[in-house]
């Protein structure tokens, strides 16, 4: 972070844009500034495009100036029914040209009842405007008018939260969070990804208000979560929602995984803080997904992180106690891989591939272990390879981060047998086993030969092939596969 006079800041902000603004505000004889994230990224020295402009006054006739003066260049929306408007302008910096958003509103008042989050919104003076504003970091403002311009205002000493990594509403956080739930998870997020402490007061009314997150959309929820999950430690943002109490009311499942159970002198470990640490081992790995065999995106990594979070989801339903083995988990990863797409729909995450592939290694996140664990063999590892398809790598990155055990001995023959899993991926993908794995007869074939509809009959003849060309007991050639295929339809009975 770094502190700016307000004559450095009118440096800062010495670019065309903003004296555009300011030049139409002074026009049309109102107060304009620009405020919240924009202002607190110049202090944190953090790049941004979108800039939201309060005016005291009509912000859509604000914005109406700006685009006349822009011209052809800018592209103008009016939200009359919101009172704001946006404008997209490209300007031209060094050799390039960059798309700014523009976001005008008029200074305003709220007002809210108990069951809404939509405000009763009034005119208001530039205090009213920073009063309503979530937290004291996104309450400054920098004028743009002439006489004013670079001048902050910052009734909430906001520069010192930010300066003091501090998370904190402007009025009463009772009265902000009652009003606007939503604010109790945009709260955790910035504190996760700016790695902020939530100041106490602040902190305690999450607590008091968390009941109030019931009031908001799954998909505003599912918005906040995502971009909390991209920040550079999300485990961060999951232990404080679990402390405040909202975790139980946004994601359950999770917080089902805080117990330990003791038998006999016998506890398991807990495995929601597992989860956590599993989660930030995926983050650290860094390792691009191959969600569609393109270069590395985020959105990517978005679905990975979502993989590792959700991989012991299963635990709680499936934990035993066995007198010999202790305490057992048996099929988690099946059961947990049956509850993803019900906890997708509820929280209203896509049900497209992006469910489908957390799914996927959820299911499969004990295989690599389980092969890591005993002799790896070729035989074992196509299987694995034609299970998770493209998604191997993936898969492989979150299994590598499941193996947190603190006995050193143990954790050092799990990486050293991953690697050699990892290995023969590699010479299996040189060999383009990919190609060779599906056997050359298929069900239509099996059909066709032995007069059979589709039926279950003809799915155990299909494993069989498959299989068989999995251990590498027969090559993937017609004329063994045939013989095969005749010989274990006898035995089943069928005949040509």
């Amino acid at each position: 972070m770094k502190l700016y006079s307000d004559a450095e800041l009118a440096e800062i902000l010495d670019q065309d844009i903003f004296h555009l603004i300011g030049e139409a505000a002074d026009h049309l004889g109102v107060e304009c500034y620009v405020v919240g994230g924009y202002v607190r990224d110049i202090f944190l020295e953090r790049p941004s495009n979108d800039i939201d402009v309060v005016v005291v006054g009509s912000g859509i006739v604000l914005a109406e100036e700006v685009k006349r003066r822009l011209g052809r260049k800018a592209h103008l929306s009016v939200f009359r029914n919101f009172g704001t408007a946006q404008v997209k302008a490209y300007i031209s910096k060094s050799d390039e040209r960059e798309e700014l958003e523009l976001e005008f509103v008029g200074a305003r008042r709220e007002s809210y009842s108990r069951d809404s989050r939509k405000p009763i919104v009034e005119d208001g003076s530039l205090e009213d405007d920073q009063n309503r504003r979530d937290f004291t970091i996104n309450a400054m403002a920098i004028c743009l008018n002439k006489g004013r311009f670079g001048e902050l205002v910052d009734p909430f000493d906001g520069l010192y939260d930010l300066e003091d990594g501090i998370i904190r509403t402007p009025l009463d956080p009772d009265i902000t969070f009652s009003d606007d739930p939503l604010r109790m998870l945009r709260c955790i997020r910035f504190a996760t990804q700016l790695n902020f402490f939530i100041e106490e007061e602040t902190f305690d009314a999450l607590e008091r208000n968390a009941e109030r997150i019931k009031i908001i959309s799954g998909e505003r929820i599912a918005d906040e979560l995502n971009k909390m999950m991209m920040s550079p430690h999300p485990s961060k943002g999951w232990m404080d929602l679990h402390r405040c109490g909202l975790l139980p009311l946004i994601l359950p499942e999770l917080s089902d995984l805080d117990i330990v159970e003791s038998r006999n002198g016998r506890e398991h470990k807990n495995n929601f803080y597992h989860t956590l640490e599993v989660l930030e081992n995926v983050v650290k790995a860094s390792l691009p997904s191959s969600l569609k065999g393109e270069p590395p995106n985020p959105q990517a990594s978005l679905w990975l992180r979502w993989a590792a979070l959700l991989h012991d989801i299963g635990k709680p339903k499936s934990k035993r106690w066995d007198n010999l083995a202790g305490w057992t988990f048996h099929n988690h990863n099946y059961i947990g891989a049956k509850m993803v797409p019900e906890i997708f729909r509820r929280m209203k995450l896509p049900l497209d591939a992006k469910m489908k592939y957390v799914q996927k290694l959820v299911d499969l996140h004990m295989r690599p272990i389980v092969i890591a664990d005993e002799e790896v063999t070729d035989s074992a590892v196509r299987r694995l390879m034609n299970d998770a398809g493209d998604d191997i790598d993936d898969l492989m990155t979150l299994c590598e981060a499941d193996i947190t055990s603190k006995n050193e001995v143990r954790k050092k023959h799990f990486r050293e047998n991953f690697r050699m899993v990892r290995e023969k991926l590699t010479d299996l993908k040189e060999k383009d086993y990919k190609r060779l794995l599906q056997p050359v007869i298929d069900g239509n074939e099996i059909m066709e030969l032995f007069h059979l509809k589709p039926s279950k009959e003809v799915g155990e003849l299909k494993q069989y092939l498959k299989d068989a060309v999995l251990d590498n007991r027969v090559p993937n050639e017609r004329e063994p596969l045939m013989q095969l295929l005749l010989q274990k339809a006898a035995e089943m009975g069928i005949e040509k």
